[in-house]
């Protein structure tokens, strides 16, 4: 019998909360969505014991699990940027549960900057591994720093067939309706790849553009 709780020598915690986000992230996400998040925990993990950094798993776990949850058709009209809609979900959830204040905005943080490079490293343990599991699972940035035997553990537990194309694929949909969140991050390149007549939002215009007349 598989165990659905431990891959690679690292466990998923066994709380209260840690189940209630499981359930709430695979009731309301596709399989996609709900594997890579899972994977998102294990690579995070693994990255965070390869630097010999010190976190909390359970608050790990929740931000990994709704990394990507703000991608889903409720959030398509918020216009807001998906991750600070799964950054705000987070924080609800977090909230109805008395979690600390400072918890939650580790979490809240985590979320909202995992698709901002060059920032996450040098925040909290939970903020920095959040970005080094999505990065590990989605670009293969430290591929090589887990190893074989940890990565095949991890993704038969969660399987990724034809991943890069399924992602994307996500991405598109989650962004394509409020395409203007898009500007001066890394999801106006899918746009830019998938979605036809997209314009990319230029900073240099906006500067030059603006109602300033220096």
């Amino acid at each position: 019998m598989v165990d659905v709780h431990s891959a690679a020598g690292v466990q998923v915690p066994d709380s209260t909360l840690a189940n209630e986000a499981t359930q709430l992230v695979r009731d309301s996400t596709s399989d996609l969505i709900y594997d890579h998040s899972r994977r998102v925990y294990f690579f995070g993990s693994l990255q965070g014991r390869n630097r010999d950094l010190s976190f909390d798993p359970e608050l790990l776990y929740v931000a990994a699990m709704f990394h990507d949850l703000g991608l889903g058709e409720p959030f398509h009209d918020s216009g807001r940027r998906f991750e600070v809609d799964g950054a705000d979900e987070a924080r609800r959830f977090l909230q109805a549960r008395s979690v600390p204040e400072d918890s939650i905005r580790r979490v809240w943080t985590a979320i909202a900057l995992h698709t901002t490079p060059g920032i996450p490293e040098f925040l909290e343990p939970e903020v920095a591994l959040v970005t080094a599991g999505v990065e590990t699972d989605v670009l293969g940035i430290g591929y090589h720093e887990i190893s074989e035997a940890e990565r095949s553990a991890v993704v038969a537990l969660h399987p990724r067939p034809d991943f890069k194309n399924r992602i994307l694929g996500a991405f598109t949909d989650g962004v394509r309706p409020k395409p203007e969140t898009a500007f001066g991050n890394v999801k106006a390149d899918v746009l830019a790849h998938y979605v036809p007549g997209f314009e990319r939002g230029d900073f240099v215009r906006t500067i030059l553009d603006s109602p300033w007349p220096e």
